[in-house]
């Protein structure tokens, strides 16, 4: 078995909706990502002929992902009423509407998917809410 890692970060506001403790209310994070390739053969001919993949198309994936979730606020759908959306969205924030709570157990699933929707075989997402505390989510 083979395998590749690589980290980036972002920066982003959340809440939590429906918790009983200080992150019920809008506060941000410099989220930590660490992504992992996993493969059991290495590229057979071409430019990745005998890698996982080019060091420089994983790392520019993974930023491109956290790119699209850096200084945005990140909102579970349906957690806000739709007239604070469109306040917010009148005085120029920039949200980003997920489809899940927006747990660092979610973010690191979400960013595994993106991954592999782009077709790299990604393992396991690592996602760091604080330098200390990290979710990880890992792929079947």
């Amino acid at each position: 078995m083979y395998g590749l890692k690589t980290e980036w970060h972002f920066d982003s506001a959340h809440f939590l909706a429906d918790y009983h403790g200080k992150c019920e209310n809008l506060h941000g994070h410099r989220w930590r990502v660490v992504a992992y390739l996993r493969t059991d053969a290495l590229g057979a001919a071409g430019t990745e002929r005998d890698m996982v993949m080019d060091f420089g198309a994983f790392k520019r994936a993974v930023r491109e992902e956290c790119d699209a979730l850096d200084h945005t606020f990140l909102v579970e759908e349906g957690t806000l009423a739709p007239a604070t959306v469109a306040a917010l969205e009148a005085e120029g924030f920039s949200l980003t509407v997920l489809p899940f709570r927006t747990t660092a157990e979610n973010l690191a699933r979400h960013i595994c998917g993106r991954l592999r929707d782009r077709g790299l075989p990604c393992a396991q997402v690592d996602v760091y809410e604080t330098p200390l505390n990290c979710a990880t989510y890992l792929a079947d």
